[in-house]
């Protein structure tokens, strides 16, 4: 049964693999004896080509299909074997019998008209079978090998796939390794943008840096991008070594690489400078005079720097001449600082500037410490203190969230509060008539009282530490024409000023000198006095609401009832506008830099100005703010937030950029007058309330795990 089986699978095999008919145009059989054209013989070549084509990959198709129809009848070793044999391999047998005969000199392949005239005769002779297949794979070999001329990357994939489908053949195994191989060193690298080589570049630098010169060299290598130019390569070894000469040579290569040509003159005056005070540490005069008289006065560039290298030459030690010039001496270290100036005048495609990663990564944890809500720490620019595999996370409990003290000795309304400059004090005003004075304990941030100032017959509405913090200006509410300078470290009242009954004192600032303050009040008073409260200089008609010293020491800043803010200089008598309001200025304050004024704006809220630019920079949203007198600040680390007591018993925090406040402190029950900051403890806060208490504020004392999982809340993006 199994013999019978297999004949029938022989005679499907020859009878699919043998050949189409080949046809000229006219539809008849193709002879020997036909004439035919050059044009007719091409297209019949290429039709043939075509068919065979075609054919081909039908067989692989059907050959398969077989083989696994032949696994599935005959699972013995032997008969599927067999089967494999006569389906595939019969034309292998025929090839390597054909090329034994073409190499002993055997004849030629019968002409096709014959091959398939004797293929249908001989359907059933093994013998005629494998001589028709021989001389059908030697036409197929000889009608590839013309495609494969114009077509062999096409044919490349065919080969393959016909190599894994006929395992048993090792000609077109052969074949379809070789094409394989070809392809494959054909295949190029994939390019690089411009991004990915920047990037890499950037990596090598810093490898580079670290001394990992080997990974450096594999890197570009592998990658085919290049860390620096040459000649900017040539140019920094010369550097380091003390090549002056050649590296002079080298700028004349770098020029043309460069935007800025013009840029040499400078470069060359700082090669030069270098080489002249490694002379002079040498001790070499001759040669550094030659270097400043021959080299470095000709390039007519900053003669001034030139006059001040001159008088180096009077130095008679090296130490001399390195605290003179400021210089840490001939070496690694100031040969690469002198590198660091250079590349600033080089593009970065030629070299890159100094310890690019590294500037990179800073700028990021700078921008998101800054895009940080609640960033309340002191800024470290060293990436050291940071981890660059996490984004930076700030939890809004680490900020002054919670009461942490109410202080409750005023027995009225506590209508001012300011920490001291150092802030290790806290001062409060009150309308029962006193001042009282606390001390920040350094570890717990507790307050505690320490001294109570007397006699204020109007009560306290406004309060002035002097810049060293020894004396305290106490000023009362409108109708008050007194004021009193208090020794805070004694508690002896050292000068109480009035110059007339008539007058209403009712604000005051400090000269950064300490030894002057100017006061004024609404009903028209501008004084400047000294600390004895002697008259130095007045200014008629200004009606004062708030005054606020600069730090120049000429000029004070005063809002008037013009709802304005205007500058008047005591020393000359001029004043300028510098904010205009729509609505009255019921108080300001200036950050420490002079650059930023924080306004309370009656019916308006809290609004920010710059004051050099004269232009208003944000209005903060939330409080609620009447025509009482509300006082603000600035705080935290880099006076980065804003804080302000509101008539709905609230304190309102803001982040300077951003609008909305960030936290809404309740605990009061009247309006907040005033809010300050503590200058040197970041999370301490006090705000002082009608309710006749005083609050302190902290971060939150313990965190529970709720809170705990709030940690892990990333800080939200701020709009600018």
């Amino acid at each position: 049964m199994y013999k019978i089986i297999i004949d029938e699978f022989i005679v499907c095999v020859k009878f699919l693999r043998a050949p189409p008919f080949a046809r000229d145009p006219s539809g008849s059989e193709a002879t020997g004896e036909c004439p035919v054209t050059s044009a007719r013989l091409d297209a019949i070549r290429s039709a043939a080509v075509w068919r065979e084509t075609t054919t081909r990959r039908t067989t692989l198709a059907r050959n398969a299909l077989w083989t696994a129809g032949a696994r599935r009848l005959f699972p013995l070793p032997g008969l599927h074997r067999l089967l494999t044999t006569a389906a595939l391999g019969e034309e292998t047998l025929a090839s390597a019998s054909s090329s034994s005969d073409s190499d002993t000199g055997g004849a030629s392949p019968p002409p096709r008209k014959k091959r398939r005239a004797s293929s249908a005769e001989g359907v059933g002779e093994p013998g005629a079978s494998a001589g028709l297949t021989s001389a059908t794979h030697l036409s197929r070999t000889g009608t590839n090998m013309q495609s494969n001329g114009t077509g062999q990357e096409q044919n490349h994939p065919a080969s393959a796939q016909n190599g894994d489908a006929n395992g048993l053949q090792s000609n077109a195994g052969s074949a379809s390794g070789a094409s394989g191989t070809g392809s494959g060193s054909l295949k190029k690298k994939k390019r690089l943008s411009q991004a990915e080589e920047d990037v890499i570049r950037l990596i090598g630098q810093h490898l580079n840096g670290l001394g990992l010169n080997q990974t450096v060299d594999l890197l570009m290598q592998e990658s085919g991008c290049r860390l620096e130019h040459p000649s900017a390569t040539k140019f920094r070894n010369h550097i380091m070594e003390g090549e002056w000469d050649k590296a002079e040579n080298d700028l004349n290569e770098l020029k043309t690489l460069m935007h800025s040509p013009s840029a040499i003159v400078r470069m060359k005056f700082l090669l030069l400078q270098q080489k002249y005070l490694e002379y002079l540490e040498d001790g070499k005069v001759l040669e550094a005079l030659q270097v400043l008289r021959g080299e470095l006065t000709p390039l007519k560039y900053n003669t001034d720097r030139i006059h001040v290298l001159s008088g180096y030459l009077m130095c008679s030690h090296p130490e001399d001449l390195k605290a003179k010039a400021e210089w840490e001496g001939k070496g690694a270290g100031s040969r690469c600082r002198l590198l660091d100036k250079l590349q600033t005048y080089l593009p970065p495609s030629v070299m890159l500037p100094p310890r690019r990663l590294q500037t990179l990564l800073r700028q990021a944890v700078e921008m998101q410490r800054d895009r940080c809500l609640y960033h309340n720490t002191k800024l470290d620019s060293s990436l050291d203190s940071v981890s660059l595999l996490l984004d930076h996370v700030c939890n809004r409990k680490q900020f002054p969230c919670c009461t942490q003290q109410i202080l409750t000795e005023h027995c009225n309304e506590v209508w001012f509060c300011k920490f001291s400059n150092d802030g290790t004090k806290l001062a409060t005003g009150s309308k029962d008539t006193t001042v009282i004075i606390w001390q920040v304990e350094p570890d717990s941030h507790q307050l505690k009282l320490i001294r109570t100032l007397e006699g204020h017959a109007y009560g306290v509405s406004y309060l002035a530490w002097s810049p060293d913090d020894v004396y305290l200006i106490a000023c009362g509410p409108d109708d008050c024409s007194e004021l009193w300078l208090w020794n805070v470290q004694t508690g002896e009242l050292r000068t109480k000023m009035s110059q007339s009954h008539e007058d209403s004192l009712t604000s005051v600032a400090w000269n950064p000198d300490g030894k002057r303050f100017v006061t004024g009040g609404q009903r028209g008073q501008f004084y400047q006095c000294d600390l004895d409260g002697n008259l130095l200089e007045s200014w008629e008609g200004v009606r004062v609401q708030c005054l606020w010293c600069v730090a120049d020491g000429r000029t004070v800043l005063a809002s008037d009832t013009h709802q304005r803010i205007r500058g008047y200089s005591f020393e000359d008598l001029t004043d300028r506008n510098i904010v205009q309001e729509d609505h009255p200025i019921m108080s300001f304050t200036v950050s420490k830099n002079g650059r930023l004024a924080l306004l309370n704006v009656a019916t308006q809220g809290v609004h920010l100005w710059d004051l050099q630019d004269r232009v208003l920079v944000r209005k903060y949203q939330g409080v609620t703010q009447g025509f009482y007198t509300i006082h603000s600040c600035f705080g935290g680390h880099n006076e980065d937030f804003i804080a302000s007591g509101s008539e709905d018993h609230k304190v309102y925090i803001w982040h300077k950029r951003s609008e909305l406040p960030i936290m809404e402190l309740t605990g009061h029950t009247r309006t907040v007058n005033c809010v300050s900051w503590n200058p040197c403890i970041p999370s301490l806060m006090a705000s002082a309330s009608d309710d006749g208490t005083v609050r302190i504020w902290g971060p939150a004392p313990f965190l529970d795990a709720q809170e705990l999982d709030g940690l892990n809340e990333s800080c939200s993006s701020m709009d600018s």
